[in-house]
């Protein structure tokens, strides 16, 4: 059976599973433009998407909901128009990449993180909102009021309850098994509190999705840069999309074999063929329209465990 290229790769994934472009743009930005200031011309980013099939249109369309949203910040220099991320916007960013870009698995030592809000103590706006982001965050709802999470990290919680008006207002408490009291395993949790056959679903679909690109990029001896930047945003596209549901338990909680932990794997391989010639080609694009475009930050070159 022949090999795809590269090139047919990417066309038969624009059409079989192509990106939304709000979302895309979000990818974009997360993924290539944080890193390199945040902040780009209009025409630049309509450059960078048309190759994956989206429209002018559709671009000043994405950018116009995201900055409603509260996403994107605009700014206009005559003609011209450029968006940026917005610095409330930022820490949310910076927490999706940290868990899209490092590895799976935590450190666990038992103790969960347990945030309660009984009845009539907060509001119902508020309410909402807290189930709202702490289960983006992977928490699971135990009973109503009562939220837990294996192993999550405080400094993420604490931004959400103050961007969130909940700071003082819900009791947040650090829990562990207490022995000889004739408890259930708490490790026996996650099958009560989350349901993760979605996000095992969409994991091995990812794998089935990317693994013959990986078995290009290892056969062709150079990747084109436009085609790289293409491979790399579809990549972290598609596995944004996938791990943002997971609720990033601590591996000794979840089945084996995880298939995030094969996902990263397949991810960090991709992305490391790909990044650099990418680089190359969103340099030369940004600096079409601004030739004092920064070379990106230290802490791109940490991702998937290192790239240089």
């Amino acid at each position: 059976m022949k090999m795809l290229t590269s090139t047919e790769w990417i066309a038969r994934f624009l059409t079989t599973d192509p990106p939304r472009s709000k979302s895309l743009v979000m990818t974009i930005f997360g993924d290539a433009i944080a890193p390199h200031g945040a902040r780009l011309w209009l025409g630049s980013l309509i450059e960078l998407v048309a190759p994956m099939g989206v429209t002018d249109r559709l671009v000043r369309t994405s950018v116009f909901r995201l900055v409603q949203e509260g996403w994107l910040v605009a700014n206009r220099e005559g003609r011209r128009s450029s968006y940026a991320l917005l610095p409330e916007a930022r820490p949310r960013f910076e927490r999706a990449n940290r868990r899209i870009y490092a590895p799976p698995g935590l450190n666990w030592d038992g103790r969960w993180t347990i945030v309660m809000a009984p009845n009539g103590s907060i509001d119902a706006g508020l309410r909402a909102a807290v189930r709202k982001e702490l289960a983006w965050e992977g928490y699971a709802m135990l009973a109503p009021g009562l939220l837990a999470h294996p192993a999550a990290d405080p400094a993420p919680l604490a931004e959400i309850l103050d961007r969130i008006k909940g700071s003082g207002k819900v009791f947040v408490c650090s829990a562990a098994e207490l022995p000889d009291a004739g408890s259930r395993p708490l490790g026996e949790l996650v099958r009560e509190g989350w349901d993760l056959s979605g996000v095992v679903a969409d994991y091995r679909r990812f794998v089935d999705e990317f693994t013959p690109l990986l078995a290009v990029l290892r056969e062709e001896p150079e990747l084109a840069p436009e085609a790289a930047f293409v491979v790399r945003s579809l990549l972290i596209h598609a596995y944004r999309r996938v791990q943002l549901h997971d609720p990033m338990l601590p591996l000794e909680l979840l089945p084996e074999p995880w298939p995030g932990s094969e996902a990263y794997a397949l991810a960090q391989a991709i992305y490391r063929l790909a990044w650099q010639r990418a680089e190359a080609y969103l340099m030369d694009v940004l600096r079409k329209e601004d030739a004092d475009a920064p070379d990106a930050d230290a802490g791109f070159y940490d991702r998937f465990g290192g790239l240089r």
